[in-house]
């Protein structure tokens, strides 16, 4: 699926666009706050025109993005300029070394990936310390009330369930989740920072009820569930 960099920064200009942002930004500092960031690199996987890396690189990260769209990272340049490493890549078959970075981050990419797991191996070999994703919930109130059934682009993309994304962190890394959150329980239309839409998508909740969820793998100090041979050479994707 291909994006246009203007009209994805479009959405996130709507009233429920900026409402949406601002709930996945506390987010991902929630999830994130249990780990060093000060002099530590992160890369995230698909970064778009770096929305999310702005919040990384204000919560003191060194950041690194990587998108297989050229536009994207056009735009990106232009919103970071030499705050950032950006390159143009795939996921998929990513040109870092094993732990070249401390952590990485997919934020909303494994859903409009071909290859998900590939991916998260690919991830997972070249970070450290830990994983940040973030996913699109099919079992939301947003999915079935504002998706399902429709022809949008997001009615394209392949949405997990809470269950399923345990199971494919656990095949392509050998870990198991640490900490998992969402936000917005509610349909879109109740994306608003005022009244009783804002007490029931305001706050951050436990992974299956939210429209947008959250997961943090530590990898430091623990043992993995499987081995991990995709960590100390080229992943193999057949």
């Amino acid at each position: 699926m291909s994006w246009d960099p203007d009209r994805y920064e479009a959405w996130f200009d709507t009233p429920e666009g900026r409402y949406a942002l601002d709930r996945e930004v506390l987010l991902l500092q929630d999830v994130l706050a249990g780990w060093p960031r000060r002099k530590y690199k992160i890369l995230e996987v698909g970064c778009g025109t770096g929305l999310f890396l702005e919040p990384l690189y204000q919560m003191g990260l060194d950041v690194t993005g990587l998108d297989r769209s050229p536009e994207m990272i056009t735009a990106a340049r232009k919103r970071f300029g030499n705050r950032a490493e950006l390159h143009v890549g795939c996921g998929e078959h990513m040109p870092y070394s094993d732990n070249e970075f401390d952590y990485a981050l997919l934020w909303s990419v494994l859903e409009f990936s071909k290859e998900p797991e590939a991916m998260l191996v690919e991830a997972a070999r070249v970070a450290e310390k830990g994983l940040l994703i973030g996913f699109l919930n099919k079992n939301s109130l947003y999915y079935y009330m504002n998706i399902r059934g429709t022809e949008s682009s997001l009615s394209k993309a392949h949405w997990f369930t809470w269950c399923e994304m345990q199971d494919l962190v656990h095949r392509a890394t050998g870990f198991r989740p640490t900490l998992a959150r969402s936000v917005l329980a509610g349909p879109k239309k109740t994306w608003k920072s005022t009244g009783l839409s804002n007490l029931a998508n305001g706050h951050i909740l436990p992974p299956a009820l939210g429209a947008f969820v959250a997961v943090r793998v530590d990898f430091t100090n623990m043992k993995p569930f499987t081995p991990l041979f995709a960590w100390k050479g080229e992943p193999e994707m057949g």
